[in-house]
């Protein structure tokens, strides 16, 4: 548990010692994208418009399946 602190005293320590901080970077393009002026509503799409219900046809014979699903046919 001591090494824990004293780890953690350690990297407080040197993080003080540290070069000048880098500044902070240009806001200026983020600005434009939380003005509503400058950003269009997005309209409601249904999440299942294009579904389309597809029963289950059955167990077949798996030789046919792939006979039908081969490229030379």
């Amino acid at each position: 548990m001591k090494s824990y602190i004293l780890t953690g005293a350690c990297a407080l320590g040197l993080s003080a010692c540290a070069s000048a901080n880098t500044p902070l970077p240009d806001t200026t393009a983020q600005l434009a994208a939380s003005n509503p002026s400058v950003t269009s509503r997005v309209a409601y799409q249904n999440p299942l418009a294009g579904y389309t219900f597809r029963a289950p046809t059955g167990p077949r014979d798996w030789r046919e399946v792939n006979q039908e699903q081969a490229e030379g046919n």
